[in-house]
């Protein structure tokens, strides 16, 4: 009945920052084919999937931390090579948290964007 995720919406509040950091510290590749809604935002594929930032001022989905709890709610991006993850977040001095050993069957690392949107790659 299903064929996957299309995509994942964030919140964030500013765009500028956002786009930065998705695009140039992430390496995510942003999509043209965002139409023009009337209100700041940007898309960015990740394989099949899509990530939509989105400024609402009204949302209610902004954490208010930027705290790494890998408990709370957050997006996995599976990883080619899990260590260039690592060395990239480190070259950008982006906090992670590391977990290599655990109870999957995958390493995992997880961080915040800067509005404390969590995210987990995995290998």
């Amino acid at each position: 009945m299903y064929e996957g995720i299309h995509h994942v919406s964030l919140l964030v509040s500013d765009i500028d920052r956002a786009k930065n950091f998705y695009g140039e510290v992430l390496g995510f590749q942003e999509s043209e084919e965002r139409p023009d809604f009337g209100f700041p935002g940007a898309w960015y594929q990740v394989g099949s999937t899509q990530i939509h930032l989105i400024v609402h001022e009204g949302g209610n989905t902004l954490r208010g931390t930027t705290e790494i709890d890998s408990r709370d709610g957050h997006f996995a991006a599976r990883a080619e090579d899990i260590e260039a993850v690592i060395d990239n977040l480190k070259k950008h001095n982006v906090e992670f948290v590391d977990k290599p050993d655990n109870k999957t069957e995958w390493h995992q690392v997880f961080i915040s964007d800067p509005d404390g949107n969590l995210i987990e790659f995995n290998k």
